[in-house]
């Protein structure tokens, strides 16, 4: 009765959500449509913390409400996260793409996967990786000492670096038999995903039509090479890993083994189904984010030569001439910092969806049951409460005291909550010695200054992002 009296009571008291003013019969779509993230950043401007935003026509139309403020965003990701669900149509379409994998899965599917995976995630085994992670920055580097006008796309020169490095990482020998593969198909099956979960209609995808025909295609593809080394690793030599259940350094195994030997007295095992579904998730998850955030630390210090020099003078003193390991992201506080800026400033996910199950009282606003619910880390985090002079690059933002006296989600790059990102440490372990060894061996000079971007599934930039390059002390 006590529950039932402060639920009807909270209701009576909630403020009534403002709505961003759109056109008559679309509402916000053509807005939403050509710069959803300027779009939201004016819904904030203009109305605050919650805001609801309509876009379609009637009949058809979303009405999305947006959450910006840190404390309603730590509602719906941690304290009430049982209720907004990863139920809305992109999650579906992500589903039906590459499957319920860790990403995307919910329920006991998700818990089941996260109890097998997490053993693959502890710090000592992610630790492990540096190795890997540092052998392909140095190929990348090696590279680079062949181009003949001494400019790089640092866009797409981080892509490749971190397709690479994940692959390597979950397939071992097998990288080179799938990041071409890989790099071919994805955007193929990401645009898919995203033209089918934003349209509020959609034919079948078993219809002949040349998008249909495309994705499958695509799809085949990716398929057929993640199920290929999948039974190779069913039959191989990784059954000694369940064994023995040592957790090791990881530079002999590489994650699908480890993956494929995963297995416990409650949760059984992944079958070669579920094995390629957290393959393609991890791959998905694990190099387009770490691209944005290296990508977007290197042009912003391109652009900012004084942190530029700042940053090299620790690598310097700290590493000196020798190759980085994971003990060594405690020893470099300010590169640590200038990329958490960077994320700051360009979130890989910039923004994430979820679904009300109920109704719920975020922000001192009723949010309906069954409403679509969008959170934005490229709003919040240019938030003036948190964020003084929020569109200026400042790496001292992230310093111990600093972030001691913000709101755990005022900066939320990866998640939060019961779902918050498995992979975090390796993302910091993998970018922290991927931005030591290339800042040491080159100077960033930026050729485009500003870089237009979109809201994917992750952040896209719409253009190239060159820098000039020349090395350290020449």
């Amino acid at each position: 009765m006590a529950a039932t009296e402060a639920a009807r009571t909270g209701a009576e008291t909630a403020k009534e959500i403002p709505r961003l003013a759109g056109a008559p019969l679309l509402g916000s779509l053509a807005d939403l449509r050509a710069d959803s993230l300027g779009t939201y950043l004016r819904a904030h401007h203009e109305h605050g913390d919650v805001v609801r935003i309509t876009a379609g026509p009637p009949g058809l139309r979303a009405e999305l409400t947006c959450v910006f403020s840190a404390e309603g965003v730590q509602q719906v990701l941690a304290s009430q996260a049982a209720n907004f669900r990863k139920d809305n149509a992109v999650y579906q379409e992500v589903r039906d793409a590459l499957g319920n994998g860790l990403l995307t899965s919910q329920d006991e599917d998700y818990l089941r996967q996260r109890r097998l995976v997490q053993p693959l995630f502890t710090k000592r085994r992610v630790d492990g990786y540096a190795e890997a992670v540092a052998s392909e920055t140095a190929s990348t580097l090696s590279s680079w000492e062949r181009s003949t006008d001494g400019i790089v796309d640092v866009s797409d020169e981080m892509m490749v670096l971190a397709l690479r490095a994940v692959a390597r990482i979950l397939f071992g020998a097998d990288v080179e038999a799938t990041v071409d593969v890989v790099d071919r198909c994805f955007p193929v099956i990401t645009e898919y995903v995203l033209r089918r979960g934003y349209s509020p209609v959609n034919v079948p995808r078993t219809w002949p039509t040349p998008g249909n025909k495309r994705a499958a295609a695509a799809l085949e593809e990716l398929y057929g090479v993640c199920d290929k080394i999948v039974a190779e690793r069913r039959g191989g030599p990784a059954a000694d890993a369940r064994a023995t259940g040592a957790e090791g350094k990881g530079e002999a195994e590489d994650l699908l083994s480890l993956l494929a030997a995963a297995t416990s007295t409650q949760d059984a095992e992944f079958d070669a189904t579920e094995l390629r579904e957290q393959v393609l998730i991890f791959l998905l998850a694990g190099h387009e984010t770490t691209a944005t955030s290296l990508s977007f630390s290197l042009h912003l210090l391109a652009r900012h030569p004084e942190l530029q020099d700042r940053a090299r003078a620790e690598i310097a003193e700290v590493l000196g001439d020798r190759t980085p390991g994971a003990a060594d992201l405690d020893r470099l506080p300010y590169l640590t910092q200038v990329l958490k800026e960077a994320m700051r400033l360009y979130p890989a996910a910039p923004v994430i969806g979820r679904r009300s199950v109920a109704a719920a009282e975020v922000d001192g606003h009723t949010i309906p049951a069954g409403a679509d619910v969008i959170l934005a880390p490229w709003v919040t985090h240019r938030h003036p409460r948190y964020w003084p002079d929020p569109e200026r690059f400042d790496p001292d933002r992230f310093t111990p005291e600093a972030e001691a006296e913000r709101p755990r989600y005022a900066w939320f790059p990866f998640g939060g909550g019961p779902r918050a990102c498995i992979g975090q440490h390796f993302s910091m372990l993998e970018s922290v010695i991927a931005l030591a060894m290339i800042l040491r061996e080159y100077e960033f000079e930026a050729v485009d200054t500003e870089i237009a971007v979109s809201a994917g599934i992750t952040l896209n930039t719409l253009g190239p992002a060159r820098c000039r390059i020349r090395r350290v002390g020449a």
